[in-house]
């Protein structure tokens, strides 16, 4: 185990603020991370991502806001001082900077997103190259508020699972 990755133990025995804190760089919902805290311990890395997934279904706008706050635009550099830069950056890792082509198109896609829903477009980037992203961006364009609203829940709480994960391997 790596200094800084905890691993499921020691998360389960962390101070409460300290727990709290761990799980709002995975997502930024003080509510849920402190739900996740306090119900500790965890039998497994299973039972944790059950009750991420589950709390996450009663995410309202106001924390769905906060929650993206914390991330920057897709193809866009992640800015330390407002964004989990570190996470963001290594994400992102699959969407080409120096593509000019993609660049365009995610800047117009993510505009035209923005118009549209009023929010930054958030997709689990990790796994995904640039083009599967720019798909995904024009097909969530398609959807209507509500699924777009659970959509983005979804893709906030699988790149929270994936964090959670990175982090307490």
């Amino acid at each position: 185990m790596s200094i800084g990755r905890p691993g499921l133990a020691a998360f389960n025995t962390m101070e409460r603020d300290e727990a709290h804190r761990l799980v709002r760089t995975w997502l930024d919902v003080p509510r849920w991370a402190d739900d996740l805290a306090v119900t500790r311990p965890y039998a497994d890395v299973d039972e944790l991502e059950t009750t991420m997934v589950s709390g996450s279904a009663t995410i309202t706008d106001v924390e769905l806001e906060q929650a993206l706050a914390r991330h920057p635009r897709i193809g866009e550099r992640a800015d330390d001082a407002v964004h989990d830069a570190e996470h963001s950056t290594r994400e992102q890792s699959g969407v080409d900077q120096t593509d000019a082509e993609v660049a365009r198109r995610l800047e117009e896609g993510n505009r035209a997103y923005e118009q549209r829903f009023g929010r930054v477009f958030i997709i689990r980037a990790a796994g995904r190259d640039a083009h599967e992203i720019v798909e995904q961006l024009r097909l969530r364009l398609e959807n209507t508020d509500e699924l777009e609203r659970a959509e983005t829940i979804d893709q906030l709480t699988q790149i929270a699972v994936l964090r959670m994960k990175e982090t307490l391997s």
